[in-house]
């Protein structure tokens, strides 16, 4: 005879089997993403919120106190705020949109059956955005230099005359927005010529039997069909400048009178410098109002239309 196990057992088993199967639907997710959930807790979530709070207050340490909106206040009548605000604001309307020209016809080009060594090219003009921003700036520091810099050397060479990069507000700025440039235009084409390679090749055979030449290829095909890349770079760039930081810290420190001052900078300055942290969590919270805002703008501009 075989023994068989008791109704009450196999009852029993089936009830924990049951319960396992349960507690892995329901408990074991949250169980896998709960080092992730509480590092984004300990090091994002509160800080996000403690910088808030912060800002509503002023003074520091034990001398903390509650300020209401006044730093926010401040922000409107701080002439030192908006100028910082107004050269991030004009490096990012020469900057992003010579950039990312740039950047889609490197990317064009790279892409034309008719250039050679192509993974050399790609390989070439990404090259720069994986140098430090730090690295980058200190180079371009030695290469601005008025007396002894190479780029005014080579201006001389030719014949023109040398340029205080560095020494005259508008060519700071100019200098700011070259260091930009060189280092992320490869990064963009990068990004182009990926949208570039998955265009079918159809359409344009389609246009050329249909008469249309380069330009209109490219006005027809290529700029629509990059259109979610455009909106991803455009929104990247914006967002990248405003928050822009290392270089002209690097290159000139703010200067020449405050030109080359820029929101983030000035953060920099009234938390670590003069830590007023209450007013920089505000200026903070004023930026990410900024680039939320230019950002919804943009997406709403270049998104996809409804049909």
């Amino acid at each position: 005879m075989t023994a068989t196990a008791p109704p009450l057992a196999l009852g029993k088993d089936a009830a924990r089997t049951r319960r396992n199967a349960r507690w892995r639907r329901t408990a074991l997710p949250y169980v896998l993403l709960a080092p992730a959930l509480i590092t984004f807790g300990v090091f994002k979530a509160y800080p996000i919120i403690d910088s808030l709070l912060l800002s509503f207050t002023t003074g520091s340490g034990s001398a903390t106190r509650s300020a209401g909106v006044a730093n926010y206040r401040r922000l409107l009548d701080d002439p030192l705020f908006w100028t910082a605000l107004r050269n991030t604001g004009e490096i990012l309307v020469v900057q992003v949109p010579l950039m990312l020209g740039l950047a889609l016809l490197m990317a064009v080009g790279i892409n034309s059956a008719l250039v050679r060594w192509r993974a050399v090219w790609r390989l070439g003009v990404f090259m720069p955005s994986v140098t430090g921003l730090v690295a980058t700036g200190v180079m371009f520091s030695f290469l601005l230099n008025t007396d002894n810099g190479a780029v005014n050397r080579v201006l001389e060479a030719v014949g023109l005359s040398g340029v205080d990069w560095l020494g005259q507000p508008f060519w700071a700025r100019m200098a700011v927005v070259l260091v930009l440039t060189w280092h992320y235009t490869g990064y963009n084409a990068v990004i182009y010529l990926a949208g570039l390679q998955s265009i079918p090749k159809e359409l344009y055979e389609a246009a050329m039997v249909d008469g249309a030449g380069p330009i209109r290829r490219f006005t027809a095909i290529t700029v629509p069909a990059l259109r979610p890349v455009l909106l991803f770079t455009v929104v990247l760039s914006t967002i990248g400048t405003l928050q822009l930081f290392d270089e002209p810290y690097v290159l000139t420190g703010g200067g020449p009178d405050n030109a080359t001052l820029t929101v983030s900078m000035y953060l920099y300055q009234n938390g670590f410098r003069y830590f007023d942290f209450g007013y920089a969590s505000a200026i903070a919270y004023a930026l990410t109002l900024l680039v939320s805002v230019l950002g919804a703008v943009q997406m709403r501009l270049m998104g996809e239309k409804d049909k």
